[in-house]
């Protein structure tokens, strides 16, 4: 599978309620996200828009239903209409999540956890395979916030990662906020995750608000907190070129909040990377 060139840049997800300022003129980032599942249609506004958009900057494709942990295999149907849009928007990148959604013909639109077993490796990675020789190009997964764990479990989460990027070609979009989440929830500590992780094998990296409690869930609907803010610093002075992207889903803010969200992303991430030596 031929690599991926590493792209530094900020940007934000494309969501409905700022369409009109995307169409009008130019918003201040280097890239738009925007969720696949939203655009696997044969026509509509969204995917005028997307079109659109697309020839002002470059789109990655996220998806969250490819369900690459499935023991079914994968969805002919659902890869085939992801390849459609592939070839008409031609993302810069295809992304997606390392976990479960489906069996059979129920989806549960949901991202589900994986065990971290040899088992689970075989299937995921014969599931990657898949997907990549269908795209034709090398694909991201993205590790997930996690609620609970298994017994069976035989990896930590990151030794996953790794093997399965090493093992399938895929390379790695890095939520920082999950990291940051399910360290929370597990009692691991999340350096021991970045220290972990391929740094050669990110080419993106998230980073989004939660809602805290003796439980943290992965929301996106507010901003990222400050123990996030840290993380994110001690993760940009060890990856390289990096795509960096704030996601906000729910009670979205105005436009000028979520770039002024990304400004500060741009910030931490430079000054992190100014105390590294050359």
């Amino acid at each position: 599978m031929a690599d991926i060139s590493a792209f530094g840049g900020f940007g934000v997800g494309l969501r409905r309620d700022h369409y009109r300022d995307f169409i009008a003129g130019n918003v201040d980032v280097d890239f738009v996200e925007v969720i696949s599942e939203n655009f696997m249609v044969d026509g509509g506004r969204p995917l005028r828009v997307l079109e659109q958009v697309r020839q002002k900057l470059p789109v990655i494709l996220h998806g969250v239903s490819m369900s690459i942990g499935s023991a079914d295999g994968l969805d002919l149907d659902h890869l085939g209409r992801l390849k459609s849009l592939v070839d008409r928007i031609e993302p810069l990148w295809v992304s997606d999540h390392l976990c479960w959604t489906r069996t059979g013909a129920h989806n549960s639109h949901d991202l589900l956890p994986l065990p971290l077993t040899r088992a689970s490796m075989q299937t995921v990675c014969e599931n990657i395979d898949h997907a990549q020789h269908t795209m034709g190009r090398a694909m991201l997964f993205e590790n997930p916030s996690s609620y609970l764990t298994f017994p069976q479990d035989e990896l930590t989460e990151w030794e996953f990662l790794t093997e399965m990027s090493q093992r399938t070609g895929c390379y790695l979009l890095l939520d920082i906020n999950n990291i940051y989440v399910s360290a929370c929830n597990h009692g691991f500590d999340p350096a021991d995750y970045l220290s972990g992780i391929p740094a050669d094998r990110v080419r993106q990296v998230h980073l989004a608000g939660h809602t805290p409690g003796d439980i943290m869930i992965d929301t996106h609907d507010r901003p990222v907190c400050e123990e996030v803010w840290h993380l994110f610093g001690q993760a940009s002075r060890v990856l390289g070129d990096v795509a960096v992207m704030v996601e906000w889903d729910d009670a979205l803010p105005p436009l000028a909040d979520l770039l002024a969200e990304l400004d500060r992303a741009r910030r931490v991430a430079g000054a992190a990377r100014a105390e590294c030596p050359a």
